[in-house]
């Protein structure tokens, strides 16, 4: 008789039962496997609990819980610890209690390694995936493999960005060029607008003194208004003297200025739309 007819024979057999105890014994055999070989893991940081007066990094890989002291994620505080919940973090696995059903890990160690293999790996030019773990209005932090790399608003795209946060979203997947690497430091610098083609070559002989054209306001500030005239290419015009302008409002501007070679093209706003 098959397994499956002998189930059927069993007064209150349920089959989610065994499958959740199959998963806990498959994600178990991922902890024992990572710790035998060295190997790391990843895995959802779920939360943070205090163990022996000390902040720990929750993660559940499947069924399985484990621990990440705060000295072993790279958060310098709690606070950097709170901003990485909910993201997916490596880690190596350190020990484990069968009993408790739990596992302690280090972010550090993963990170180091696979450090040294993406520096083994990248070249000046190469182009690459980073991911994002953190934005600031003008600041994107991402990963390339073990290596944190920062992006100013200036390296993210061609054209005015008021809020990168409106642009870039935790978790995004940005496309990057390598444009130094620091070996001994284990630094590198990179840049997403590298890997655009530049707007400014095929449309700067598009907009010359004197003619008007409709745009965008796509930022304002102190110093004047920023109009997108179209995709990576915004003029910079003074502030009008009766009105104000918000981002999103559409107006005309005459070109008083082109600058090919800064990538400049300054303008009057004749007319709110």
């Amino acid at each position: 008789m098959t397994e499956n007819n002998l189930q059927v024979l069993i007064e209150g057999f349920d089959p989610s039962k065994v499958q959740v105890e199959n998963e806990i014994n498959n994600d178990w055999k991922k902890v024992y496997g990572a710790y035998q070989n060295n190997s790391i893991l990843q895995a959802s940081m779920t939360g943070i609990e205090t163990l022996l007066d000390k902040p720990c990094a929750v993660v559940t890989l499947g069924n399985v819980r484990g621990f990440i002291p705060l000295e072993f994620t790279g958060a310098a505080n709690l606070r950097q610890l709170r901003a990485m919940t909910g993201q997916s973090v490596a880690f190596k696995v350190l020990n484990y209690d069968r009993e408790a059903e739990v596992f302690s890990g280090s972010r550090m160690a993963a990170l180091e390694q696979m450090a040294s293999i993406t520096l083994k790996k990248i070249d000046v030019d190469d182009e690459i995936i980073a991911v994002v773990r953190s934005v600031s209005p003008s600041l994107v932090r991402a990963d390339i493999g073990g290596i944190e790399v920062k992006l100013p608003l200036e390296e993210i795209k061609y054209g005015w960005i008021d809020d990168l946060t409106e642009e870039v979203k935790q978790g995004d997947h940005l496309k990057v060029k390598v444009l130094e690497i620091d070996k001994e430091e284990k630094k590198v610098v990179v840049s997403a607008k590298a890997t655009q083609e530049n707007p400014w070559l095929r449309s700067i002989g598009r907009y010359s003194s004197g003619n008007e054209y409709v745009g965008t306001v796509s930022g304002v500030r102190e110093y004047g208004v920023f109009v997108n005239l179209e995709a990576g290419v915004d003029s910079l015009a003074r502030h009008l003297k009766f009105q104000n302008v918000k981002r999103g409002d559409r107006v005309l501007v005459r070109v008083l200025e082109t600058d090919a070679k800064k990538e400049q093209i300054r303008t009057r706003i004749t007319r709110v739309l």
